[in-house]
């Protein structure tokens, strides 16, 4: 049965796509909704960038048809700019006449009184709306079109139990998918593996789409770190492996999601030559002003918003200068010679100078989405960090910057008290759309982080608050 949507702000701002995804339903926009996209074009990062792209799409109509009597799409339905039906009167005492929520509400309720053959729904990404539009006895529905459904995202690992038999045989090659599994398994699943007949023998496989494999990097570390729990392993592997494209990792603060992705993208980089240059990207979701009101060069403005970036820099320089510390006395003690730890100085390096001199050279970028439309990232490692803030049209968008040679990691954390973006929320961010809309491909991998290693205070914040 035909209905009616009448469209808000925020959903054309979420999916500047949204036109393509209600079928052969009439989509009306109410005129201020336009308005409000005229206002948000010049906002810097991503809403001004969506808000921009939305009227463009919307324009490319205007060649088939005339927005105000009504366009007949490609699916079947139809989309026209609502002009009236903003009389206020049918709303009770209370609304705040002058707010344009208040008036999209007027223009739902009065199309809706006068349309009762026809269902009338309002879309909406706003809580305060929805609330109100409910409170009004208007029908109202999030923008689903994007949304994880899922009740339980991919974690990318599971524990299974084998004969000690089998578990040997992995070790040695792998073997073929058991067939009594009752699960399904996608390409870069991880398997943690406790023998049926020996509790204590303990194993981690890895799926590769055909059979179950020993893992190959798990003896390697890189820039000084080593992964130090089974999930940190998996991450390891996955950033590790040439042959995998895109990675994604998800987890909680002190997980170890930024350390790990950084310390594989500088051994990568730096050291191995695997890559020309890493590149670490940021979405910028201020809670003030945006980016474009900092002063100073692109580098200047972000460094305010890269610190997780720099502090995994400052916490590996110091793990290298552990190591170094540690081989020296292991050195000293075998020849029964005393020494003095205070001798041995952390390099005078600081992790400012680090990072500009391998800036200078190219092999370090730090960019935010603002600076990468149209850019093609060739020979790179590119990690986008805190890709929770992303709307999925957003990091699609990012993805498609793919160019030959490249490597893509998509890290953050999906939980709601993560995200600062209205746009989004723990089931239709940028993140957990691109790890279940890419876990059937065998260049593609994930895995969730569930152990917090940064503190015992971190990992009291992150379990108990």
């Amino acid at each position: 049965m035909i209905k009616n949507y009448i469209i808000d702000t925020n959903v054309m701002v979420h999916d500047p796509d949204f036109i393509y995804n209600f079928e052969d339903n009439n989509i009306i926009i109410p005129i201020i909704c336009i308005e409000e996209l005229d206002n948000l074009k010049k906002r810097e990062g991503i809403v001004g960038y969506h808000a921009r792209n939305a009227a463009r799409e919307i324009n490319k109509l205007r060649v088939i048809g005339n927005l105000h009597e009504g366009i007949t799409l490609a699916n079947g339905g139809t989309i026209r700019i609502e002009l009236n039906n903003s009389d206020t009167s049918c709303l009770p005492n209370g609304f705040d006449f002058n707010k344009n929520d208040t008036k999209i509400l007027a223009i739902t309720k009065n199309i809706s009184e006068s349309n009762k053959d026809i269902s009338t729904i309002l879309v909406t990404k706003d809580l305060y709306m929805a609330i109100k539009s409910d409170a009004l006895g208007i029908v109202t529905q999030d923008y689903k079109n994007d949304k994880v459904t899922t009740e339980e995202l991919y974690k990318g690992h599971r524990k299974i139990t084998l004969s000690s038999k089998d578990m040997d045989e992995i070790q040695k090659g792998g073997i073929a998918m058991p067939s009594d599994f009752e699960f399904t398994l996608y390409p870069n699943e991880f398997l943690d593996i406790t023998s049926e007949d020996d509790e204590q023998y303990k194993l981690i496989g890895k799926f590769n789409g055909k059979a179950i494999v020993p893992l190959k990097y798990a003896n390697d570390f890189a820039f000084g770190l080593t992964p130090i729990n089974n999930e940190q392993k998996m991450a390891f592997e996955l950033l590790m492996d040439p042959a995998i494209q895109f990675v994604t990792i998800s987890g909680g603060a002190g997980s170890g999601k930024t350390i790990i992705s950084t310390a594989v993208a500088l051994k990568k980089v730096i050291e191995e030559g695997s890559f020309r240059r890493v590149i670490f990207v940021k979405p910028v979701i201020p809670a003030g002003d945006d980016i474009g009101f900092l002063p100073g060069t692109e580098e200047e403005k972000l460094k305010p918003w890269m610190g997780s970036f720099y502090d995994a820099v400052e916490n590996l320089m110091d793990a290298k200068d552990k190591a170094k510390k540690d081989k020296l006395k292991e050195k000293k003690d075998k020849k029964d010679k005393k020494i003095d730890t205070h001798e041995i100085k952390r390099t005078e390096v600081s992790v400012d100078n680090f990072i500009e001199r391998f800036r200078k050279s190219g092999q370090i970028e730090t960019k935010t989405f603002v600076y990468m439309r149209g850019r093609t990232l060739s020979d790179a490692l590119v990690i986008v960090d805190e890709s929770q803030q992303t709307t999925p049209h957003l990091a699609k968008l990012m993805l498609t910057r793919a160019g030959f040679g490249s490597k893509f990691v998509f890290i953050g954390d999906p939980s709601d008290n993560q995200i600062d973006n209205t746009l989004v929320d723990e089931k239709s961010n940028g993140l957990v759309y691109t790890i279940e809309k890419m876990k059937p491909f065998d260049i593609t991998g994930h895995v969730t982080l569930e152990q917090v290693e940064r503190s015992p205070l971190s990992k009291l914040a992150e379990k108990s608050m």
